[in-house]
């Protein structure tokens, strides 16, 4: 096991509520950690047991430390996303979208790798789709309602699945974290893996081409 002298300093220090799982990775070395494959990703994700989706050990850590720096330099996660990733001509929340439809308008979307993905077998790239526009969830679950499952699915199988030719479903996988499970709460958006794709095409899907493994 990892280093278990600075576990509890690391969780009392930590810049965000950190969940079980994370604490469990947090005494845990690098090597120790075993990354997520396409068929756990597969499994994860049909059971939406979305809990249980971790970074490794130092990537966490790495996180934590940057989440910090950032708060203490923006005053929140939101506010740096806000400006440096996203249009500037989204504005502040509460957005004003082009159209109250979930992806009917260009405007109203982003697609971005994930700056800080979950702890991925080689071949697998994490995508984080953004929307000004909500997306409505269940009140009481904080789950996607059917409709905006139906509109999300819609969505990945036009603009990623599509692009992939035949066979594309099978390199695509999404999911949207429960409210409670959202590091970002106040930017609508949902997640995307993707096995097996090409830089050239991430980079169009976009914009940016992946870092593998650096920070």
């Amino acid at each position: 096991m990892g280093d278990q002298s600075s576990l509890p300093q690391a969780v009392e220090d930590a810049p965000f509520p950190l969940t079980e799982v994370d604490k469990w990775v947090l005494s845990q070395t690098d090597e120790e950690f075993k990354m997520h494959d396409w068929e756990d990703l597969r499994h994860i994700i049909e059971t939406n047991d979305l809990a249980v989706l971790k970074r490794k050990p130092s990537d966490l850590r790495r996180y934590m430390a940057w989440t910090a720096e950032i708060k203490a330099q923006y005053g929140s996660m939101t506010q740096y996303i806000l400006q440096h990733r996203l249009p500037k001509s989204w504005g502040q929340p509460p957005f004003t979208p082009e159209s109250e439809v979930p992806f009917a308008a260009a405007s109203d979307y982003k697609v971005l790798l994930n700056d800080w993905p979950y702890g991925l077998a080689p071949g697998i790239t994490h995508i984080v789709v953004w929307s000004r526009t909500p997306i409505p969830t269940d009140p009481d679950s904080g789950d996607l309602t059917p409709e905006s499952r139906a509109r999300v699915e819609r969505f990945v199988k036009e603009y990623i699945v599509d692009a992939l030719g035949p066979g594309g479903e099978d390199q695509v996988l999404w999911f949207k974290n429960w409210v409670a499970l959202q590091s970002v709460r106040t930017l609508e958006h949902f997640h995307v893996m993707v096995r097996d794709v090409d830089d050239d095409v991430l980079e169009r899907w976009t914009g940016e081409r992946p870092r593998r493994g650096e920070q």
